[in-house]
């Protein structure tokens, strides 16, 4: 019910002038600062981490609720297209796709579901996020009131909690036209082949081995200090964490006495 409440909402929002829906994210974006201490502490419980992790969340909602402001005045869109010459004229403009389910991780909850949940607002698409089920109020519920206080029409962005089954939904339902994922790469493929079954446009951010090569000059105690850093940032459970260490044979016993 909540898909197709989002296929209809859709293109109202998709006909609304860009500096009106400006104006709902840059709302958003004040509503988020004002609440900057509330939402941090949020993030900060629900994910396990640290305050200044919350905090840092924070800080890049807030940047990504005015970027996607920011799109709006740039209805032409990006990418190479012909030249314009006589006779002919060459242009490339956004055009929403109808309904756009959004799965996002745990790990940076709150920026990684408004990363996708932003931008196809501000394309003139409806959104169904399904946060990860450790994290639905930061991954989620805190997007969906920034939004409502900031007065986005009703039945424009629904959010789905819910395991792998509500995720398998999004990926069958003929409602939704668009599947953008952020997650592991075995999850990543199950969304591929469900969303291809049904030729679903489909965004695919997946895991990652990030290799750190350490070289023979290298200055030791930096190299084992950023080795560490890297390994361990919010436990090793971030996407640009190092998951590969290679190292010159010469110097392996220096390094890791």
């Amino acid at each position: 019910r909540r898909l197709r409440e989002a296929a209809l909402a859709q293109p109202a929002w998709a006909a609304l002038g860009p500096r009106e829906k400006a104006d709902i994210f840059l709302l958003a974006a004040d509503h988020a600062v004002c609440a900057f201490d509330e939402l941090a502490l949020y993030v900060a419980r629900e994910t396990g981490g640290s305050l200044q992790k919350g905090q840092h969340e924070v800080n890049e909602t807030i940047v990504l609720l005015r970027q996607a402001a920011g799109m709006l005045s740039q209805a032409h869109g990006h990418g190479l297209i012909l030249p314009s010459q006589a006779g002919r004229l060459s242009y490339a403009r956004r055009v929403a796709h109808g309904v756009v389910g959004v799965i996002s991780p745990f790990n940076f909850p709150l920026v990684l579901s408004l990363r996708s949940v932003a931008p196809a607002l501000a394309a003139g698409n409806a959104v169904v996020l399904k946060p990860d089920p450790q994290t639905p109020i930061s991954g989620g519920f805190l997007i969906a009131r920034l939004f409502e206080e900031a007065g986005l029409p009703k039945g424009l962005l629904h959010v789905l909690p819910g395991s792998a089954d509500a995720g398998e939904a999004l990926c069958r339902d003929t409602n939704v036209q668009m599947i953008t994922f952020t997650g592991s790469t075995g999850a990543g493929r199950k969304v591929a082949e469900a969303a291809g079954r049904n030729l679903k446009k489909v965004s695919l951010e997946l895991g990652g081995k990030n290799p750190l090569v350490i070289l023979e000059d290298a200055d030791f105690d930096l190299a084992a200090s950023n080795a560490a850093f890297g390994a361990w940032l919010h436990q090793g459970q971030i996407c640009m964490a190092t998951g590969l260490i290679l190292v010159h044979e010469s110097i392996v016993a220096d390094l890791t006495r």
